[in-house]
């Protein structure tokens, strides 16, 4: 049986993660570790964890096969680094570091090790996306974000909310190879809070636009391809839509489908435990996740010059 530890239990961890490997408690002896003795103690009985621990040194001293890393971005250099050097793998929430250096090194030392270091990119397992990226010969793809009058600055936007869009598209469009050009807009009110941010990579055969728009009046993500096939959309992760020259429909996840498998975090992280398993291949590739952060720090420099 595997031995799993989990640090970092604040709303993400308790939302998405925990109800999960609740699920994989046959497979899984899970350790939770919290400063916080009443919050640990409570998450405990609330999911029938066993084991738990205070602090991060007494996690590692747990004898643990990975680690889940739902601590805040600042955080997770040092956690990670810390959690490889110590020969486990490493499931960490995005983004792994706002620092292209430190998520190269961090990479690195995944790799030197012998062990898996997966971004939760949970986008990747959305099964109504995962129906886009199976389109053939797509041409055009579009991810695009909306948020009701939204105050950030801009940086914390980025890889909070716009990496999501920039992963989402460049997951959509495969492999974008090594040739292609980057253009970007970045536009900020006069506090330096983000108002509207593009990305747009042109490759040989694709054309792949990312968008942000914190004044768009209506929190929506909406992702849409085109190609010889017809046009195909996904609204808000759920809504599937397929026009094509002699049909349109549209999909809806099954009514019985649990909110977690339709936003992809309950199979992203199924993906990681049979990867630990078996021995199989990252579930978020590296090479993929770094592209993702060299855009987003990519935006954060045309945010820097404005």
């Amino acid at each position: 049986m595997l031995k799993i530890g989990v640090i970092g239990l604040g709303n993400i961890a308790q939302k998405a993660y925990l109800p999960v490997m609740a699920q994989w408690q046959d497979q899984v002896n899970w350790v939770l570790c919290s400063r916080q003795p009443t919050k640990l103690a409570q998450l405990q009985a609330q999911y029938h964890f066993s084991d738990g621990c205070l602090s991060f040194e007494a996690l590692l001293a747990k004898s643990l096969d990975a680690v889940f890393i739902h601590t805040p971005t600042n955080t997770h250099y040092t956690l990670v680094k810390q959690a490889l050097s110590h020969g486990l793998h490493v499931f960490v929430d995005k983004p792994l570091s706002e620092n292209p250096l430190e998520v190269a090194e961090l990479y690195k030392l995944a790799a030197q090790q012998g062990l898996l270091l997966t971004v939760g990119f949970n986008r990747r397992f959305v099964p109504q996306l995962q129906k886009l990226k199976s389109i053939p010969n797509k041409q055009l793809i579009n991810v695009t974000k909306t948020r009701v009058d939204t105050r950030q600055p801009a940086a914390f936007a980025i890889y909070d909310l716009m990496i999501h869009t920039i992963d989402t598209a460049l997951y959509l469009a495969n492999d974008v190879g090594l040739s292609y050009n980057v253009q970007t807009y970045c536009k900020q009110d006069a506090n330096q809070q983000l108002q509207v941010a593009q990305l747009t990579v042109e490759t040989a055969s694709q054309l792949i636009t990312a968008t942000l728009n914190m004044q768009g009046g209506t929190n929506q993500e909406i992702a849409s391809l085109q190609s010889p096939h017809g046009l195909f959309t996904v609204d808000n992760l759920t809504q599937y839509t397929a026009k094509t020259a002699t049909d349109n429909r549209q999909q809806q996840p099954a009514d019985w489908e649990p909110t977690l498998v339709t936003r992809g975090f309950d199979p992203m992280i199924k993906a990681f435990i049979t990867a630990l398993q078996t021995n199989g291949e990252n579930p978020v590739s590296p090479a993929s996740s770094l592209l993702t952060h060299q855009l987003c720090h990519t935006m954060c420099r045309q945010a820097q010059r404005r």
